[in-house]
């Protein structure tokens, strides 16, 4: 069988800057300070039929890149080139570029890029193939090693118009004679174009894989050798809320993890992947608390109309808490906590309202208080409270809704909003990019997260009265700050109006977390550490965490490799 070979040249402008980690920011900053940044590329296959029968259709890749970042031009030592390779998402595929060069006074670095390849909403074909979301990193970096490699610089090339056009021209096909050269080209154009209408191609059935439980509801079989306790108590405004207290032995540092709007303590104890509570037990932290607050999709008031906001649960929820274990632990033990979403949002309020005290460190992931949030956020968030509760009446949204039997409203919106999210066939995780968020999905990458994790989204979260949605937006508007809901009752008058207020006096440090790809709250942590420095200057901390999201920082496969170690250093450079 004759062998052909096949090629083209690329050719991708853009700009990047170091200093960011959003690709967006990266390459507004490098259009600003003028950080120009292109390629010049040939890919190259010797055999055309094993590029295309391969699952990673891989082909080397050679030719230049240039740029002032770099010391200007550079030759491709060793380049990668992958041709829409399958991912996660059904109706995803990616374009892969790695590339090891040279740099400034010898220095190896790496570059890397990734199209991605997804029917959105909208006309978006030409902008997904054109579009190279690059990271530039110091050293020869591997794929499975990005992670933990030094970041030096981020943005976006694109391919413009006449280049495509030019781009065209290059195809080249080699060996055997002008009908296989023919046919290997034609080969090739049936792939891509194939590939192109798999993703963007229409389809009027929204797919719903079945569904059966693999893991208890409310398990704790996630975590092992400790001793599992339950501790009920009141709140002031009368809610009943508890806490769960792992226990190994006894230890001065107390670790408390608060959850977010939606979920509860199950996404800290999960069976399937190595949990935070167990990690933490395993690693010198003997006794772990989760709480389980007014947020809590274990609480059946949540499925019911109620006006609760942030202020409640700061007021009323943390003070009630920590007042609660301290009674257990003593008044000695340092108290460390761990939070997310809208846990952190309120926990931060309440830590910098003062209405609790005595807390030795905190990590906050994803947003504290500044959130930010994407353009279609704003919108679903202004909007939203008010057709949920008053135009279709539903007393709370309920990322279930599309798997329970009979037939509601609440289910024809399901039904709809899966019409729009074709990425995987778990409708549960379409309803939870509508709920929050922007992106598909918004809450994770599908790649992140085991199957069984994804699968069984109607269990770690749930359903959710939307007035706290308001509150968020309050603040949104509020130029991106966490304010009082309501200033004029009297209720809250212990509290801010501002809670930046009182950060001048806070003395407990901070570390502010977030996934590098948060489509909830965006750079909302990059942004209050910002803040927060300005006030008080190197009392806390900032860690992006490469290729994760806003859930899948506490709920991927390899959070206990990728995640954990960095909430453990933090909390054991303040054990003292």
């Amino acid at each position: 069988m004759t062998t052909i070979s096949f090629q083209f040249t690329e050719e991708m402008k853009g700009y990047l800057s170091p200093g960011n980690t959003a690709f967006a920011d990266g390459y507004q900053q490098g259009k600003q300070d003028d950080h120009y940044f292109m390629f010049h590329l040939t890919i190259r296959t010797e055999d055309v039929d094993a590029f295309l029968s391969s699952p990673e259709h891989q082909a080397e890749a050679t030719g230049y890149l240039e740029g002032d970042l770099i010391g200007g031009r550079c030759a491709v030592e060793k380049g990668i080139f992958n041709l829409f390779v399958d991912t996660a998402d059904l109706n995803r595929r990616q374009m892969r570029y790695r590339l090891f060069f040279t740099g400034p006074k010898g220095k190896p670095m790496t570059f890397s890029g990734v199209k991605e390849i997804q029917d959105n909403v909208g006309p978006d074909l030409w902008s997904d193939t054109t579009t190279l979301y690059t990271n530039l990193y110091n050293g020869h970096v591997e794929a499975a090693d990005e992670p933990k490699a030094k970041l030096y610089a981020v943005g976006i090339l694109h391919i413009e118009a006449m280049d495509f056009m030019k781009q065209l021209t290059t195809i080249r096909a080699e060996g055997g004679n002008a009908l296989d050269r023919f046919k290997a080209v034609e080969s090739f154009g049936k792939f891509f174009m194939g590939s192109l209408w798999e993703v963007y191609g229409p389809s009027l059935m929204p797919r719903m894989g079945a569904y059966e439980r693999e893991i208890p509801l409310y398990t704790t079989e996630g975590v092992k050798d400790a001793e599992i306790t339950t501790h009920p108590f009141n709140t002031a405004d009368r809610l009943g809320l508890s806490l769960l207290r792992f226990q190994r032995k006894q230890c001065d540092d107390v670790v408390v993890i608060v959850h977010g709007l939606t979920t509860s303590s199950d996404m800290f104890i999960m069976p399937e992947h190595y949990n935070l509570v167990q990690y933490l037990l395993d690693n010198g932290f003997g006794d772990v608390w989760t709480l389980d607050f007014r947020m809590s999709n274990r609480f059946s008031y949540n499925l019911h109309r109620n006006n609760f906001n942030m202020d409640d649960i700061a007021m009323y929820d943390y003070p009630a808490a920590i007042a609660k274990i301290r009674e257990a632990v003593g008044p000695d033990r340092r108290i460390h906590v761990i939070c997310h979403c809208l846990g952190s949002v309120s926990f931060t309020m309440a830590l910098f309202g003062k209405t609790v005290s005595g807390i030795r460190s905190v990590i906050a992931n994803s947003v504290a208080l500044t959130p930010r949030i994407p353009a279609w956020s704003k919108v679903k968030l202004s909007l939203g409270p008010l057709l949920t509760d008053y135009v279709l009446g539903l007393e709370y949204l309920n990322p279930y809704w599309r798997r329970e039997p009979g037939w509601s409203v609440g289910k024809l919106i399901g039904w709809f909003v899966s019409f729009f999210h074709r990425e995987c066939d778990v409708p549960e995780c379409h309803m939870l990019s509508f709920m929050w968020g922007t992106g598909f999905p918004a809450l994770y990458s599908h790649e992140n997260l085991l199957d069984v994790t994804h699968r069984r989204g109607g269990d770690l979260y749930g359903g959710v009265s939307v007035n706290y949605y308001r509150h968020v937006n309050k603040m949104v508007k509020a130029n991106n700050t966490a304010v009082k809901f309501n200033p004029a009752d009297p209720r809250y008058r212990m509290l801010p109006d501002d809670y930046f207020q009182y950060a001048a006096d806070i003395e407990t440090p901070v570390l502010f977390v977030t996934g590098e790809n948060n489509k909830v709250f965006t750079d909302s942590n990059i942004v209050c550490h910002r803040r927060l420095e300005q006030i008080a200057p190197g009392r806390h901390q900032l860690h992006v965490f490469p290729g994760y999201g806003h859930q899948d920082v506490f709920m991927g496969k390899d959070v206990a490799k990728d995640i954990f170690p960095r909430f453990l250093q933090f909390l054991q450079e303040n054990r003292n």
